[in-house]
Order: structure tokens, then C-alpha cells, then sequence
């Protein structure tokens, strides 16, 4: 699975927006400030925000000290919500989301069909499950629980 720059941009401007957000104790935050701290492309990172904001996961305000407001706590917009408000497709196999037909001129699914779309499913469970107070607090780690830890032990 590919994730775009958007979608990247995307995760990283409004982990940054959360952050800033609550240094400014709530003050909305412009998206130069935003830009400049990420490395963003000012225009991309508008029409970014353009899309984040249709999907109501941040709100502005206009004037001389306007800027973005997430819309929600950080603690209630997951990854999931960033990435899927800005890609068009998340897809991990060749086959349609979903569908019974396969990848194949035949319609038969490929011999590792089943492999892709799990990871696919994992990776959704671990985007919705992710929050950007998660990101911001430092909880994403390779290894998140010891029981993931054994089990990769195991594997070594």
C-alpha cells in the first residue's frame, strides 16, 4: 500500500496543528506557521486543508489573526479519518475493494490475493485505531505491546 504525499502531508500538518493548538492555549493557527514548521509547500498544504476542512476535521477563521482549529480533540480524529478524507483509493491488492471477481483476465483471484488484503485490514485497524493525541504524545512505537514484542522474538 502507497500512501500519497497528500495524505502524508496531511497526517504531519494537522499532528503539527494539535501541537501548536495547544501552545497558542486554543488560538487558531495559520497555515504558514504550519507550512514553515513541516516543510509544506504553502499552496499544497492549502489545497490540503481545503479537503480536511470539507471533511470537517478542521475549521477556520478568517481575519488578521484567523488560521485552522482542529474541529474535534485530538484524541477524536484518527489516521484513519486524515487518510481516507484525502486519498481516493487505499488499496493493497490489484482486485476492486470488496469484490468477489479476482485480479485475473479469468476473474480469478492471484495465490496471494488473501495475503494483500489482510495487510490491508491491518493496517486499517491501525489507522482507526490511532489517534493524532497518540502521534503527538509519543505513543506510536514499533512495538506496542509485549505481546507483540514476544511474538516477534519468536519470529527472530
Amino acid at each position: 500500500m502507497k500512501i500519497s504525499t497528500k495524505a502524508r502531508y496531511g497526517v504531519m500538518a494537522l499532528c503539527d496543528l494539535a501541537i501548536a493548538q495547544k501552545k497558542s492555549e486554543g488560538k487558531p493557527v495559520s497555515l504558514q506557521d504550519i507550512a514553515q514548521t513541516q516543510e509544506i509547500p504553502i499552496a499544497y498544504l492549502e489545497q490540503i486543508f481545503n479537503t480536511l476542512k470539507k471533511a470537517k476535521l478542521v475549521e477556520s477563521t478568517r481575519g488578521a489573526f484567523g488560521g485552522y482549529l482542529l474541529a474535534r480533540p485530538a484524541n477524536n480524529i484518527r489516521m484513519s479519518d486524515i487518510i481516507y478524507a484525502l486519498e481516493d483509493v487505499v488499496k493493497t491488492t490489484r482486485c476492486e475493494n470488496h469484490s468477489p471477481k479476482g485480479c485475473h483476465s479469468t476473474g480469478a483471484r492471484c495465490l496471494t490475493h488473501d495475503l494483500w488484503e489482510e495487510l490491508g485490514n491491518t493496517i486499517h485497524r491501525f489507522l482507526s485505531r490511532t489517534t493524532i493525541q497518540d502521534v503527538v504524545d509519543g505513543h506510536i512505537s514499533p512495538l506496542h505491546s509485549t505481546q507483540e514484542k514476544r511474538e516477534r522474538i519468536h519470529v527472530l
